[in-house]
């Protein structure tokens, strides 16, 4: 055999399932498509915890739930940034306080804890800043938000130095289980394991009992990004439910911005979310707009289906919203079954903690000069509007699972994200990560095959 398990995709719930089975003695590896893990995740830098409260499915409530009570036990072992701020949903007219008084009884036959029914006076005491005619309001204290590329990353850094081996930038073609265990063929090479977990939304093999396409209900977030000094209205999250549909919400991120978004059934325009998001009572100065966008949300429901546990395989089937808040509860349940099946053992030597990260921006200036004393690259600013260093964006490109594009930097450092939008830092960034992958710049792509950053060099010479 080569490997006891084999995980397809490296997005957040495969590097969490890795990280989980890292803890055993058992000879693991990934097998992921791309130039990097994560790629599953919006390249947002925040992401509701929820707590199970606003979620249709049961499943994925129990799922939310699970996974919200296990966030400030990883979030401080990986040194994550996480806060657990609240929220509060309101709603327009009669139909939308019937709405919500629905969610409270759901909630308490759920057994989610510490959530209350408000009264427009209650709420505005909560949230000074809504509107006076805000009627009934729901507000849980359960929920938060987390940076989740960076827990996926962890993830995957966590499990890599625990002997996880990665296979980046290979395809698998298929999955058949033969006599001697499961053999998976990709486009580089050939293995066979004792099991194969699937977490790849609607990929099938020659493996899987059904071929049939998961049907995904199609949904899209409208994001609205502005800069915390021109709003920074609400200290919870605020949800409000339309009465034509749909809901739009505000969130005060991890850093300095926020954000104003709306769900809907089809992308809108900037000024048809601006419309949408009027009921939050938000006055929104244009030029303090830092970003607008839109992307695909789904709602469908996640089944960890191990029908086929027999002959060695697990898939994950369907995407949710939600899944950055299920993920910890998914990751164990996974983990359970497979070290069940396969008799693993515990790891004597597991390090269960991440090699330590320097943010220059968040250091005191004692601690900015012993840091330069010790690498002259972390007084060189390569991002100003960031005040993200060379030091930052070399030690992202050196760590266990590196950056190899330059999207994988901005995650990893936050760098070439700020105001100016990398016109003063882009070409300085592209130079390091040439550098450091000894690499040409022509070479250098955003986050793909096809994304190639600069097309070509304007002048060549045979000899200088």
């Amino acid at each position: 055999m080569d490997y006891d398990v084999l995980i397809l995709g490296g997005g957040i719930i495969g590097c969490a399932v890795a990280y989980e089975l890292s803890k055993y003695s058992l000879n693991v590896a990934l097998i992921e498509k791309n130039y990097d893990i994560a790629d599953d995740v919006a390249l947002t830098n925040t992401a509701i915890v929820y707590d199970g409260m606003e979620c249709e499915d049961t499943l994925m409530a129990k799922l939310e739930f699970m996974g919200n009570a296990m966030f400030e036990d990883i979030t401080k072992k990986f040194n994550i940034p996480f806060k657990r701020c609240g929220s509060l949903i309101t709603a327009e007219g009669e139909k939308g306080e019937a709405e919500i008084e629905r969610l409270y009884n759901r909630a308490q036959d759920r057994g989610i804890e510490y959530v209350r029914l408000l009264n427009g006076y209650e709420a505005k005491e909560i949230e000074p800043g809504l509107g006076e005619g805000t009627g009934r309001a729901l507000y849980s204290p359960n929920t938060g938000v987390v940076c989740p590329y960076d827990l996926a990353i962890a993830y995957g850094e966590v499990a890599f130095d625990n002997g996880v081996i990665f296979r980046l930038e290979e395809e698998v073609l298929d999955i058949e289980k033969t006599s001697r265990g499961v053999k998976v063929t990709t486009n580089k090479n050939k293995f066979t394991c004792r099991m194969v977990l699937n977490t790849i939304p609607g990929q099938h093999y020659r493996i899987d009992p059904d071929r049939n396409k998961s049907i995904k209900s199609e949904e899209y977030i409208n994001y609205i990004l502005i800069d915390e000094d021109n709003n920074d209205k609400y200290s919870n999250i605020v949800f409000s439910l339309k009465e034509n549909g749909g809901s739009a919400y505000y969130i005060n991120t991890l850093t300095e911005h926020s954000i104003l978004s709306v769900r809907t059934d089809k992308v809108l325009s900037l000024e048809e979310t601006l419309n949408a998001v009027a009921c939050l009572e938000v006055n929104i100065d244009r030029d303090g707009i830092d970003s607008f966008y839109s992307d695909q949300s789904s709602n469908d429901v996640i089944i960890i289906d191990d029908s086929y546990l027999n002959n060695g395989y697990i898939r994950i089937t369907g995407s949710h919203y939600g899944r950055v808040t299920m993920t910890p509860a998914i990751a164990k349940m996974v983990c359970e079954t497979i070290v069940g099946n396969l008799n693993g053992r515990p790891r004597k030597d597991f390090k269960d903690s991440r090699r330590e990260i320097f943010k220059f921006r968040e250091l005191s200036n004692e601690e900015r000069h012993q840091l330069i004393k010790v690498d002259k690259n972390y007084g060189k600013v390569i991002c100003t509007c960031r005040l993200i260093t060379e030091g930052e964006i070399i030690d992202s490109i050196r760590r266990p699972l590196g950056a190899r594009t330059l999207q994988g930097i901005q995650r990893r450092t936050g760098a070439a994200i700020g105001k100016c939008k990398s016109s003063y830092c882009l070409n300085r960034i592209i130079k390091i990560l040439a550098r450091e992958t000894n690499r040409q710049v022509t070479e250098i792509v955003k986050d793909s095959k096809k994304s190639r950053l600069v097309m070509c060099r304007i002048k060549e010479f045979d000899d200088v």
